[in-house]
């Protein structure tokens, strides 16, 4: 065998050391090359503020993964030759799921004629919550062959449950959201509600704080989130208000010009929280209907032209990147600039 390439996707894991020792060690032994290519894709693209930290990091990871690559193959003391090429993806497109990573890794694979795929079993590729779809059905799917590493994983449910600190800070954030939430619906000022209120907080906080919250919460900046969120509670009221008038105008005209419309928006931000809080924004303004969100794309029902236009001008999607970002984070092209939205039907739909 004249050369084995072996492409290796990586992410920050537990894993991931072993699945780099395993790709390795796993090379047959009569190659006369063995040529690693590790890859970092990344679900951003790098016009978003987070992009160059997410780049940073890449690379950080690159280099570890290139100098475990390299401890490996002379500890297995071979004259076989080894060469390691080094990649992000995703830099030029925006990678939204487990499809996308899919045929990502299949164009790499393509291009760079690769034999095989070694992929760690605990792969997240930057994301901030676990991929809803597995990813090696999408790679069975687009016809590329992979080797799951055969790796020491820690037990699942320490990976869900954490540490006492980050369980508490986690409970006690979705406790005080909940809660909020129920007196907003409620009478503050009443202590039935006062106290029901508690105990329902008490139990989404329970069932729901490690499956809200996938990802470690700031101490610092998760008040500061808490804040900005604050501010933009009345501007989604406005917004709210605003198309309220709007749909009353066209109801009370009597041609009734609505174009019920099916639109697709990829939206720039993460799933999890941010996306949550993004479809449900665009669900209780009136004339817009989030139907489907999957991982970032989001399928919209629009009833009348300018809801249409207030949703391609990313005024909801750049409040909801402020609350979670900052400033910085909200000053990005709106969707229609980036030709993130397209619409997929009318009435028909």
């Amino acid at each position: 065998m004249a050369a084995e390439r072996v492409l290796i996707p990586l992410s920050d894991t537990v894993t991931v050391r072993q699945t780099v020792g395993y790709a390795v060690q796993s090379c047959p032994g009569e190659a006369e090359t063995l040529e690693f290519h590790l890859v970092v894709a990344l679900p951003h693209d790098m016009e978003m503020p987070e992009g160059q930290s997410l780049t940073e990091e890449a690379e950080k990871l690159l280099s570890k993964a290139e100098s475990w690559v390299r401890e490996d193959a002379s500890a297995d003391s071979t004259s076989t030759t080894i060469d390691i090429e080094t990649a992000v993806l995703g830099e030029d497109e925006y990678l939204f799921g487990p499809r996308d990573y899919a045929r990502t890794f299949d164009s790499y694979a393509a291009a760079n004629d690769i034999d095989r795929l070694v992929l760690d079993p605990e792969y997240q590729p930057g994301t901030t919550a676990q991929m809803l779809q597995p990813l090696e059905r999408e790679l069975e799917s687009v016809g590329l062959a992979y080797n799951e590493a055969p790796v020491e994983r820690p037990a699942r449910h320490e990976r869900l449950v954490g540490d006492g600190a980050e369980r508490f800070d986690k409970m006690f954030a979705m406790f005080w959201i909940s809660y909020g939430f129920y007196l907003v619906l409620g009478d503050p000022t009443y202590w039935f509600d006062l106290v029901t209120g508690a105990a329902v907080a008490g139990i989404v906080a329970v069932s729901l704080a490690h499956v809200t919250f996938a990802f470690p919460l700031d101490r610092i900046g998760s008040p500061v989130r808490t804040l900005r969120f604050a501010a933009y509670v009345p501007y989604l009221l406005f917004e709210i208000v605003k198309a309220n008038l709007a749909i009353s105008l066209v109801i009370l005209r009597p041609s009734m010009p609505i174009e019920p419309t099916m639109t697709r928006v990829n939206a720039r931000v993460r799933s999890g929280l941010p996306l949550l809080a993004l479809a449900n924004s665009i669900t209780l303004t009136p004339g817009t209907l989030t139907v489907r969100a999957d991982d970032q794309r989001l399928i919209i029902h629009t009833l009348i032209p300018t809801a249409r236009e207030d949703l391609f001008e990313g005024s909801l999607e750049r409040a909801v990147r402020f609350v979670f970002h900052g400033r910085r984070g909200a000053r990005i092209p709106t969707p229609e600039e980036r030709g993130d939205t397209e619409i997929i039907g009318g009435d028909e739909l």
